[in-house]
């Protein structure tokens, strides 16, 4: 454990007490998930309502990715004196304030501005999270407990997204954001219940937290996110005309592949954080050339309806990888743990940016949908090349320290 782990630490905590800690941590997950992904479903209903056309409705997805990408960092840094606990209930307050208040935006300018704040603490939350779970648990459960951070995240694609979205749909888009906001403040009120005062590390400051900026290994161990995992979103920003366009499915089909792509993220979070406290380099390793074999498959049998299932459910699997890469970035940043375990959520969102990018390249060219597996399989071997490195420069600086 770090130097932020509860007060009460000569008493270790009960397995009832750290699991409400963990349902905790996961409902701030859950909305924050939610929040996410709620608004592809309900783009053309914002769009009417403010008069603008779908695409242009589509700035407020890319408005929250920003926030994400430059929330994490920037708070992690600013928030260097400030314990977990209070840190967590403030990044709540946020969220759930700003998603009340995107429900109520007057105008699609001051809704976009809204979506753009309530991003901003979505990673540093995830980070932190994460941080606070490990510190729980014993060394060798690290990632489990990571990974039932993460739980909240996955089960809010299967669940969160589409209730949310269905809200949405029977009473107004403004009712999914209120629903959002809810979690929030649920999240808020449970980690006050149920989370433990902490106290703030010794020498915490801000240039402490910025020295991971100078440490190789974290910025290798994100790149592995922002390279590795942008062969998922490619293939499932696109999934849709994949489904209809190369397998011939009906529209009706495409919300059963989305639930299989959400019940493999759900079984890939489980198990890998399970792999990962066996072996951690293991399963990142595995799993990146797993993703390879299995994007590739994806492209050669997309036109098979039963394939597409198949692949489609394997490749939400491959998110198995994640405990292990947020673990690793404990294990890399040293004394900077804050802005390194929040910075792994802008590399996801920098992940996100690319694969689609360059899945819609692909398509532009006059590729199929299908052809995204392809993009993702050549994405996943630079994560994998990326993680090769990472591991061999880490073996010869060990080998340098041994001679030395």
């Amino acid at each position: 454990m770090d130097s932020h782990e509860p007060q009460s630490v000569a008493d270790t905590p009960s397995s009832t007490a750290v699991g409400l800690v963990m349902l905790a941590l996961a409902m701030g997950g859950f909305g924050i998930g939610t929040g996410e992904f709620v608004i592809m479903g309900l783009l053309p209903n914002v769009a009417d309502t403010f008069r603008v056309t779908t695409p242009e409705a589509g700035y407020v997805i890319s408005a929250y990715a920003l926030g994400v990408v430059i929330g994490a960092p920037v708070i992690a840094v600013l928030s260097a004196k400030l314990a977990r606990r209070t840190l967590l209930l403030l990044l709540m307050t946020v969220f759930a304030a700003g998603n009340i208040m995107s429900a109520v935006a007057p105008t699609f300018a001051s809704f976009t501005l809204l979506r753009f704040l309530t991003g901003l603490p979505h990673g540093a939350y995830f980070g932190v999270a994460a941080l606070v779970a490990a510190s729980m648990v014993p060394i060798h459960r690290r990632a489990r407990a990571v990974g039932r951070v993460m739980l909240g995240l996955t089960i809010a694609t299967l669940v969160g997204t589409p209730i949310a979205t269905l809200l949405g749909q029977l009473l107004d888009w403004r009712a999914a954001f209120m629903m959002v906001g809810g979690l929030g403040a649920l999240t808020v009120l449970l980690i006050a219940l149920f989370l433990p005062k902490d106290r703030v590390a010794d020498g915490a400051s801000i240039m402490r937290e910025l020295g991971a900026l100078v440490r190789v290994q974290v910025w290798l161990t994100l790149g592995i996110a922002a390279v590795g995992f942008g062969g998922m979103f490619s293939i499932f920003t696109y999934i849709a005309s994949t489904t209809t366009d190369v397998s011939g499915m009906s529209a009706g089909m495409i919300p059963v592949v989305l639930a299989l792509f959400g019940i493999g993220m759900n079984v890939g979070n489980i198990v890998g954080s399970r792999l990962a406290d066996i072996s951690l380099k293991g399963t990142i390793g595995g799993m990146m050339a797993f993703n390879v074999v299995i994007m590739t498959l994806f492209s050669l049998t997309a036109t098979s309806p039963v394939m597409l299932c198949i692949c489609t459910f394997l490749i939400g699997c491959g998110f198995a990888a994640c405990p292990a890469v947020q673990t690793r970035l404990m294990d890399v940043a040293a004394d900077a743990q804050t802005l390194a375990a929040a910075s792994n959520h802008s590399a996801f969102n920098v992940a996100n940016a690319l694969g689609a990018w360059l899945g819609g390249i692909a398509i532009a060219w006059g590729y199929t949908a299908a052809a995204t597996g392809y993009v993702g399989a050549i994405l996943s071997v630079g994560g994998l090349v990326v993680f090769g490195f990472s591991v061999a420069l880490e073996r010869r600086a060990g080998s340098a320290s041994q001679v030395a």
